[in-house]
């Protein structure tokens, strides 16, 4: 492999990895060779993809950790630094959407724990490992946020509004830490098939209407992801900083 996608040896947390898109994207890490700490909620279903990507080959690590909860974070970048000694990709990948209706039906309690989750989360997270990075040299940090922060999507208020923050946080961060050899961008998916998503993608009349306006003509799956993420904690995109990749099949070349 050409040295500028190589990332062996690096370490990387990257949230919501117990399934989905951050499954994914720990998966295509340890192949490539990093150390990768898998973080979420649910303990036992992270043991279960530590347990297969070191069957496979891999090094990982579990840590239970809620993205909502500024303690929990920073006990979870200790752990890493503990174990591994150091921190050099962070993947803000964990989210939630309690809330599918309109914007002004939703009570205060899911506009506060769709932002501290989706957003307070990455800055926590962000506020813990840059220190690290900065000893290090460099980093990386790779926010996962979606089309709809670019237009809203229908029925998805506060979590659109969430993702435009995490947009606009993604821009600032890159721009206060490119001197210190710190790249921040995200990934903007369309439609993956993912739990996450699965009240979408198994509604035939919504994937009727999706597919009709996807150019690509099929729903993203979570390795479309997973490789644009890869190629961002590689050193092969350390001139990129402060981009919104876009991820969608085509789906917003109409409305961009």
């Amino acid at each position: 492999m050409s040295d500028l996608f190589n990332i062996s040896g690096k370490v990387a947390i990257i949230t919501g990895a117990s399934r989905g898109i951050g499954q994914s994207i720990a998966e295509e890490f340890a192949k490539a060779g990093a150390k990768v700490v898998l973080a979420s909620r649910k303990q036992e279903e992270l043991d279960k993809v530590a347990q297969s990507i070191k069957e496979a080959g891999g090094d990982a690590l579990a840590v239970a950790a809620h993205t909502g909860q500024k303690e929990t974070l920073k006990h979870l970048v200790e752990k890493t630094v503990a174990h591994y000694g150091r921190v050099d990709i962070l993947v803000n990948n964990a989210a939630t959407n309690p809330h599918f209706g309109n914007i002004l039906d939703a009570e205060d309690s899911l506009w506060m724990k769709t932002i501290e989750v989706n957003v307070m989360g990455n800055v926590w997270l962000c506020q813990a490992v840059v220190p690290y990075m900065k000893q290090n040299g460099g980093g990386k940090i790779i926010n996962i946020a979606s089309i709809v922060g670019l237009n809203p999507g229908e029925f998805q208020g506060i979590y659109s509004a969430t993702k435009a923050a995490v947009i606009s946080l993604t821009k600032t961060l890159a721009m206060e830490l490119g001197r210190d050899n710190i790249q921040v961008n995200a990934i903007a998916p369309g439609l993956v098939q993912t739990k996450f998503a699965q009240v979408l993608w198994e509604n035939d009349s919504m994937m009727e209407q999706m597919m009709a306006k996807t150019p690509v003509g099929r729903i993203g799956q979570p390795v479309d992801i997973a490789s644009m993420a890869l190629w961002l904690a590689s050193p092969s995109s350390s001139f990129t900083t402060g981009a919104v990749l876009v991820a969608d099949g085509g789906v917003t070349l109409g409305s961009l």
